[in-house]
């Protein structure tokens, strides 16, 4: 578990300088500070890097030139710093959208405790966090409509459409492909590398099956029963799907308070008591996360005649991989239309139904 985090800039006048760390109580040295910079200097370029020094395992990300911040990650000398790559790529984006005013320096604590967690996310928050990202999500957008780009176009474009600044297109790609959701490859005759998209998400709302089959056996008083039914079938006679929405719901999954609660309401239908039991996973604000789910349309509250609250999901979340069967067609489409090399869309297709036998077989060893 990690035991701290530190944001660092380096200063031409007075060296390395803290701008930022959680807990407070922390204690890193000036000579531990400049052996982090060190480091990074002599790679030169934006990423993480690992090291010890003494009793310190540090995993530290360096934004690059451009901007210039370092994000140190103080973990214990068990922890592995390579399981939290991901997790400090997604913690210096944030830093860096909120620059202004230093608005970065209240939100330390809740991204030392997202980082904490990193690790041992499951494959549906993992994909939560890929999708909630801008930049991935611009990718994975523009990958749907062309199926492939070059690389050095897709820094170019990448430039002139995100204009909040700076963008790591390297760690952006490598946790794309950790996720199986793209591929790099070398097409001969081609001046740069391709990257193609070989799965994508697919995000919406469903109901809750399990619960509404007998909601009675799930903890709800049989007279609310109907109720329940009615309720959750009114939310989904209106919803409709939609980018804007599964960000908000995105919102529940990457909580971990949150999601811990939602891990439950998946399960049974429950009393506040019931609730409060999971302050020992952690969840500090039961009232707090019950809003969140409230306002996101996640719960709805039952009353029985003696006044005792039940709280049930109306609609519960998907999200996983998918193999983009429809890229046959856009691949046919630019073949027609000749947009794209004859060689592109030849290496696109091997690399396609090579996803689609490596999904295929992962479904089977599930099953």
């Amino acid at each position: 578990m990690p035991v701290g985090l530190v944001v660092m800039k380096w200063d031409e006048r007075v060296g390395t300088e803290i701008l930022a760390k959680y807990p407070e109580e922390i204690v890193i040295t000036d000579k531990t500070l400049m052996q982090v910079y060190s480091t990074h200097e002599y790679s030169g370029e934006s990423g993480m890097i690992s090291l010890m020094v003494g009793s310190l395992n540090i995993a530290s990300y360096y934004t690059g030139p451009e901007k210039g911040y370092y994000i140190l990650l103080l973990l214990n000398l068990d922890d592995d710093p390579d399981a939290y790559e991901g997790g400090l790529a997604d913690a210096s984006r944030i830093i860096l959208q909120n620059l202004e005013d230093e608005g970065y320096v209240q939100l330390v604590p809740s991204l030392f405790r997202r980082l904490s967690v990193y690790p041992t996310l499951n494959d549906e928050q993992r994909l939560a966090i890929t999708y909630q990202d801008e930049i991935k999500r611009m990718i994975i957008n523009r990958l749907r409509e062309e199926g492939a780009v070059s690389k050095s176009e897709l820094i170019v474009w990448l430039k002139d459409k995100y204009k909040q600044g700076f963008v790591d297109l390297e760690g952006v790609l490598i946790e794309l492909i950790k996720r199986e959701l793209i591929k790099e490859t070398s097409v001969k005759g081609m001046p740069s590398e391709l990257i193609f998209l070989t799965n994508d998400i697919l995000m919406l709302r469903m109901p809750p099956v399990q619960l509404l089959k007998d909601p009675a056996d799930k903890g709800l008083p049989s007279q609310l029963a109907a109720d329940y039914r009615t309720e959750t079938k009114k939310f989904f006679q209106n919803y409709r799907p939609s980018e804007q929405d599964n960000l908000r719901v995105i919102e529940i999954i990457i909580n971990p308070q949150v999601y811990e609660t939602l891990r439950l309401l998946r399960t049974a239908i429950v009393t506040k008591n019931d609730l409060e039991k999971l302050k020992k996973k952690g969840v500090d604000d039961i009232d707090e996360v019950l809003k969140i789910l409230w306002e996101r349309q996640i719960i709805q509250v039952f009353q029985d005649d003696r006044n005792n609250e039940y709280y049930a999901l109306v609609s519960d979340f998907f999200i996983d991989k998918i193999f983009p069967k429809y890229l046959l067609n856009v691949i046919k489409a630019e073949y027609e239309k000749k947009s794209k090399a004859d060689q592109v869309l030849l290496e696109y297709l091997t690399v396609l139904e090579n996803a689609y036998l490596n999904l295929k077989s992962a479904v089977k060893a599930e099953d």
